[in-house]
């Protein structure tokens, strides 16, 4: 049970580390995957004043993928 555990929490860091570097690269204006300029946001949802839902698309590869970012709040 434990190394089932160790398993699942391994992955999930694994898989975080990973979008964290998708997220930089789109942030510095790449495609993650093709390392071209051609992504682009296809979709920005947000529930008022917290984290925005945001989808980037690679028009060059199809890449796509959703990135939930902090809003900076309300202002209050």
């Amino acid at each position: 049970m434990i190394i089932i555990l160790a398993g699942s929490v391994l992955g999930y860091v694994y898989y975080l580390k990973e979008k964290k570097e998708h997220l930089d690269a789109i942030r510095r204006g790449f495609c993650p995957r093709c390392h071209q300029k051609s992504i682009e946001i296809t979709d920005q949802r947000s529930a008022g004043c917290g984290p925005k839902l945001v989808t980037f698309e690679c028009w060059n590869c199809g890449y796509s993928n959703s990135f939930s970012i902090d809003g900076g709040g309300c202002g209050l």
